[in-house]
């Protein structure tokens, strides 16, 4: 079994901090793992983007070709990688900046209101943690349980203050697609 998700957006909005959460949430289940970075030539501002294979047998190969989810964060990753979500697949859309000028219906779209969402929670920040969560239910091979020992572990250590909000924003994520 496995999970291929693509995460995307402008550099800053925490692309490659969700990347980094879902891998460590497949390495304390004990699970193969491939985590694939790509910046922008701008960095903060320019895009961002990066693939996360989990899976609880080896992997072969590290591309993905079609993601069975996938969240993006602004307009040019959504007009980018609609396409790239399997059929049966699952997006997860910061509806907060994009617009669905074109969408498909042999996926399932979740529209998340994540700027907002965030700002509820007192920190704008944490739009990306909020579309994690809403991703997180629709995946095979991790969930929230794996999701807090990868962000203990990632967090934890260097900025603990930080820890109780990103998790709040998880469970605010799994809210909304209930």
């Amino acid at each position: 079994m496995m999970d291929k998700i693509v995460l995307a957006g402008f550099g800053g909005q925490g692309v490659m901090f969700m990347g980094k959460i879902f891998a460590v949430s497949g390495m304390v289940s004990d699970l193969e793992v491939c985590w694939i970075p790509s910046y922008g030539p701008e960095m903060r501002g320019g895009t961002a983007n990066c693939f996360v294979l989990l899976s609880d047998e080896e992997i072969h190969s590290p591309v993905i070709d079609k993601a069975d989810g996938g969240i993006v964060l602004n307009q040019p990753s959504y007009d980018k990688f609609l396409d790239r979500i399997k059929t049966g697949g699952v997006l997860v859309v910061n509806t907060s900046i994009v617009e669905l000028n074109e969408t498909r219906d042999d996926i399932t779209i979740i529209k998340v209101q994540a700027i907002e969402a965030a700002n509820e929670l007192g920190n704008p920040t944490i739009a990306n943690m909020v579309c994690l969560g809403a991703l997180l239910p629709h995946l095979k091979l991790t969930d929230y349980n794996k999701v807090e020992k990868a962000i203990q572990e990632v967090v934890g250590a260097k900025r603990p203050e930080l820890l109780e909000i990103n998790l709040a924003a998880i469970k605010k994520g799994i809210e909304i697609t209930n």
